[in-house]
């Protein structure tokens, strides 16, 4: 039995615990993952992560794989709703909605999901201090607990050629990601993806507040890094999509209750 099966099976019982939703059409499951897209988006303008109109969520359609839901461009994330969204193929062309998509959204994007068929979400934005540590063209490294979920489970695109609006410029960061959960792209910031909209949005979420702690804790003097063989027990332990999705509920319940009309 794996550390997941092992988690699942602890929660047998009869207490209240919120898992990952299953769904018995489509049309309900495009409906979830549209709403916590909008959450995710509204998140990351409470979080200041947004910088003009920089910034970019997607989600995979459940029955159009090779369509993806986005924020559109020119929109605070402060403000986006379900009606807001658009959807978005990959030859760029918007086939729902009333607004037009982010070219860089689109050279990125579209790269990462056809690369990685297993993603549903993929997050990026221009994050204070997740551009700050790209700056300095390195990983994050195993200094806390929070920050070996990424332990050995993370890129970095040492290159930057300007504003990501080239289909090849997508694919050698979807090249740079692998088959990880995250890649830091040099000088520009840092992208996340996951089997869920709440998984993506998480992982953005807390490396971008291990890079702040990594800058802080480097700036005060000479980290001490967890080694290697429990860093890498910790990623094992944190480092899924399921912890992910149980971490990010608090943020997107916040979220929801100040809110409410991120669902019209």
């Amino acid at each position: 039995m794996g550390l997941e099966e092992e988690f699942l099976d602890k929660l047998a019982g009869d207490l209240i615990f919120r898992l990952p939703p299953s769904f018995t059409t489509v049309e309900e499951e495009r409906r979830h993952r549209k709403e916590r897209l909008a959450v995710a988006l509204r998140t990351f303008g409470r979080f200041g992560f947004e910088e003009g109109v920089a910034g970019h969520i997607t989600a995979r359609d459940p029955e159009r794989t090779d369509h993806f839901w986005v924020n559109p461009f020119g929109m605070s994330f402060k403000h986006i709703r379900v009606s807001d969204l658009i959807l978005v193929n990959h030859q760029g062309q918007v086939v729902e909605g009333r607004y037009p998509v982010n070219e860089a959204a689109f050279a990125i994007h579209s790269q990462v999901h056809q690369a990685r068929p297993d993603v549903v979400a993929a997050a990026h934005s221009h994050s204070v201090h997740g551009r700050a540590l790209s700056a300095l063209g390195r990983k994050l490294e195993p200094i806390t607990q929070d920050a070996c979920a990424f332990y050995q489970d993370h890129g970095l695109f040492d290159d930057y050629t300007g504003v990501v609006t080239d289909l090849e410029e997508g694919k050698r960061i979807a090249a740079a990601l692998g088959d990880t959960k995250a890649v830091i792209l040099r000088n520009h910031g840092l992208l996340t993806v996951g089997d869920s909209v709440d998984a993506a949005a998480w992982w953005f979420v807390t490396m971008e507040r291990s890079s702040q702690v990594q800058l802080l804790a480097e700036a005060a003097g000479t980290p001490v890094p967890i080694e290697h063989e429990n860093a890498v027990l910790t990623q094992g332990q944190i480092g899924n999509d399921l912890v992910a999705w149980i971490n990010y509920q608090p943020i997107a319940d916040q979220t929801i209750r100040e809110n409410p009309d991120v669902f019209d």
